[in-house]
């Protein structure tokens, strides 16, 4: 066997049920963002970035899409000899049959065999549905120093906010003495982003013990973390203080689409030094008639403008007709906006059209207005 410092296993198999319409037939992970991006193109240009050759998508709900894309690993320079993009699915074995993941730490189980035959000495464990740039060899590198088990990124939250996530509660060392998981009351604001990165042989253990627990519900958060703790495992937190975003549901895919026309946007997808990569679209240079006004935009290539487009990101391939306005939204790519139309603070899905004069979403509205129909009268 080769041996490998660290791979990573990207969880990319859930519903993303609160996204509504944008998931009915695609995982959440392939959703667009940006103008040109994918979700998942985060963790993975992450990877490629931190020098992490080897990684494995563990994919379940509507992943034919997601899996034919993440195998082009070439789009990240993942495809190494040494290295590569692993498409991992449930699958069917000996005296089972075909059983999907029950949790996170199950789908990790269930691909104890890819791992073994990585070899590699440290694993690390992502969401395939976050917005984030970092660096996993300076987690690493902290890993190491402090001689953990498990280390945990965490950034602070708001205390409204503690409620949603995992929480850690910490010694004055940053070690880990208490994990709560979505807890009402919470005792800190130091939230878990959903990154690990355990030592593999130590994690191995816990995971074939887990397995083998038919009362446990196979989960990071709520049985692997908690079992660490209960054996006095050294688990240590690592305080992320860059952007990060769980889009799990509309508004929060609005707003971090929307973070990124900020003066202060701290995303910066323009940043040579850490690029975020993704497919490279066939398509014609974006074009703005000379009636079109543009303010504030994203506006991705192959886009044709003849109305007006302000404060909004226009993803590849869209069209907005003449006299048109769309305003503070999020259009997503193949969209096609007829004459006169009116968008304000929606997200439109993929290849939509909106009819000539249709008025959408509302500057009044407290929520963002989802636009999934195929035709708007």
């Amino acid at each position: 066997m080769r041996a490998n410092t660290m791979a990573a296993m990207i969880l990319a198999g859930g519903r993303g049920s609160r996204l509504l319409d944008l998931t009915n037939k695609v995982a959440k992970p392939a959703v667009h963002f940006g103008g040109k991006y994918r979700i998942i193109d985060f963790p993975l240009s992450n990877c490629a970035n931190s020098g992490i050759s080897t990684v494995g998508v563990l994919t379940q709900y509507e992943s034919v899409l997601l899996n034919a894309y993440v195998a082009k690993d070439q789009f990240w320079g993942l495809d190494t000899n040494d290295g590569g993009v692993y498409v991992l699915t449930p699958r069917e074995k000996d005296k089972k049959g075909l059983e999907v993941f029950r949790g996170t730490a199950d789908a990790i189980t269930q691909n104890i065999d890819f791992l073994d035959s990585i070899n590699p000495e440290y694993v690390l464990i992502l969401s395939g549905d976050h917005i984030y740039k970092m660096d996993y060899s300076e987690m690493l590198r902290y890993h190491q120093e402090k001689q953990a088990d498990a280390t945990i990124a965490v950034l602070q939250v708001t205390l409204k906010e503690a409620t949603r996530f995992g929480i850690m509660n910490c010694d004055e060392n940053d070690m880990i003495y208490e994990f709560e998981e979505k807890p009402a009351h919470p005792k800190s604001t130091l939230a878990s982003m959903g990154i690990y990165i355990f030592t593999y042989k130590t994690l191995r253990k816990y995971l074939l013990a887990d397995d083998k627990n038919d009362k446990s519900s196979h989960d990071f958060g709520k049985d692997i973390i908690p079992a660490y703790l209960n054996d006095k495992r050294k688990l240590t937190a690592y305080r992320f203080k860059g952007y990060w975003k769980d889009v799990g549901t509309v508004d929060s895919l609005w707003e971090s689409n929307m973070d990124l026309l900020k003066d202060d946007d701290e995303l910066n997808l323009s940043d040579p030094s850490w690029k975020i990569y993704t497919e490279d679209v066939n398509a014609l240079p974006q074009f703005i008639g000379k009636e079109a006004k543009v303010e504030n935009a994203y506006i991705t290539q192959g886009c044709v403008v003849l109305g007006e487009v302000k404060n909004s990101v226009l993803g590849t391939n869209c069209e907005i007709g003449k006299g048109a306005k769309v305003v503070d939204s999020v259009i997503l790519p193949g969209v096609k906006v007829g004459d006169g139309a009116k968008i304000t603070r929606c997200i439109v899905a993929d290849d939509v059209e909106i009819a000539p004069g249709a008025i959408l979403g509302s500057a009044d509205s407290e929520n963002i207005e989802l636009v999934a129909k195929k035709y708007v009268e």
